[in-house]
């Protein structure tokens, strides 16, 4: 059976009896499988990726739990395994993330540092492909189909090499899954995190997949899995009982797709194009929150985030939205299109306080977010002043300033007073 050494990637045939040791370097970290050398679809994913940065840049965080966050009434952005074995949780208030953990260290997002990061291992990812389709900052999906010649070694051998660099130039860890399609690597590369590597087979796929929760299928969110549940839907077995009329009628293009995924099937190509649609930021309360001047600050904050993720991708964005979720769960979403595209943090704050103050009857609100869509390059962004607003060019230069400093010191080297609301 194909098998290789993680370690020393070594490529070896293991015999019948199962190998506990790299016969070239005698390191336990050996993996085999009859598929192994076969497969060319891969998902790539950073194990706790904002938190292992922080620890990797300060060394006294190493062996301590640590949250990726802010405030009492902040949500978990992230935590490491430490904190996740208390069950912390990404999303969770931070006041209950605190409840179950309270020895965790709370770092505030630096962002200049996560997408300095990301571009290392990206660069690492465009030496075996050309073919990546990054999801977000700490993952992508990479198709190695026709590498093996130009590289040598079959793609598994070459993934291992890739979270092998990672860790040694980089201080960070990765885990793969390794499949014949987007749909199953994705569901590889969570089987054993952290430090994972793990293959899911053609040959194995409906056996592989029976029984299991429709939980695993990427895009089944909680609202969605309830959906679901009512229609009697919790295993990929319940999903093989229907026909696939009958699930396009109840459930549309997503019942297509479940009829294809109960079968292991997913005809998606990894594309390297696909633009990134929009970019977002939001934020749930710990408490209901009616107070106009708070708002105001969590405004700011959200698009002040949303600016520095645009400005790190480059990207600009013609259309602002603002997302509110009532006390009762009611959701309301503003938006409007900019004459120009921007990516500045003034304006997407002005443009979102705008469309706040547009909704009547406020109540209180639980959720609030902030986002750009309709995205460009940022070479695009920003052309025109505005004759309505003669200070807008005298702001724009005070960000840019700004944002140079915060480069050099810190992000909180210059903090507006809103943002202390």
């Amino acid at each position: 059976m194909p098998a290789l050494c993680r370690k020393c990637l070594a490529e070896f045939d293991a015999p019948a009896t199962p190998l506990r040791r790299c016969p070239a370097c005698q390191s336990p970290r050996i993996f085999s499988h009859e598929e192994l050398f076969d497969l060319s679809i891969a998902h790539m994913d950073c194990d706790a990726f904002y938190a292992s940065v922080e620890k990797r840049d300060n060394p006294a965080l190493r062996d301590k739990p640590v949250i990726i966050g802010g405030g009492k009434r902040g949500v978990v952005s992230t935590a490491c395994y430490i904190a996740r074995l208390k069950g912390v949780r990404s999303a969770m208030p931070m006041f209950q993330a605190l409840k179950l953990c309270p020895e965790a260290e709370v770092v505030k997002p630096r962002m200049d540092a996560y997408v300095e990061a990301s571009r290392a291992i990206r660069a690492m990812m465009d030496e075996l492909t050309p073919k990546i389709e990054p999801l977000s900052l700490d993952e992508a999906f990479l198709d190695l189909s026709g590498t093996q010649r130009l590289h040598g070694h079959p793609p598994a051998v070459m993934l291992a090499r890739l979270v092998k660099r990672m860790d040694e130039e980089l201080g960070l860890t990765g885990s793969i899954g390794l499949s014949h399609n987007k749909f199953l690597a994705k569901v590889a590369s969570d089987m054993d995190k952290p430090r994972g590597y793990s293959v899911i087979g053609k040959k194995e796929t409906p056996q592989f997949l029976a029984g299991k929760s429709v939980r695993i299928i990427w895009g089944v969110g909680p609202a969605f899995q309830v959906s679901l549940e009512k229609a009697g839907l919790r295993t990929f077995d319940d999903i093989l009982r229907w026909s696939r009329e009958d699930l396009h009628e109840r459930f549309g293009s997503m019942g297509e797709r479940l009829w294809h995924l109960a079968r292991g099937q997913d005809y998606r190509r990894v594309s390297n194009n696909a633009p990134i649609k929009s970019i977002s930021n939001e934020t749930t309360f710990f408490e209901d929150i009616t107070d106009v001047d708070l708002l105001d600050g969590h405004i700011w904050r959200l698009a002040q985030k949303v600016s520095d993720r645009a400005k790190a991708r480059e990207l600009a964005g013609r259309v602002v939205t603002l997302k509110l979720k009532r006390a009762d769960f009611t959701a309301l979403s503003r938006r409007v299109s900019l004459r120009d595209p921007t990516q500045f943090a003034d304006k997407i704050y002005r443009t979102a306080r705008g469309l706040f103050d547009s909704i009547e009857n406020h109540q209180p609100y639980r959720l609030i977010g902030v986002g750009i869509s309709n995205l460009v390059p940022q070479g695009n962004a920003d052309l025109t002043g505005d004759l309505l607003d003669p200070d807008a060019e005298k702001r724009s230069r005070a960000e840019r300033a700004t944002d140079e400093i915060r480069a050099r010191f810190g992000k909180d080297a210059i903090v507006k007073g809103r943002a202390l609301r």
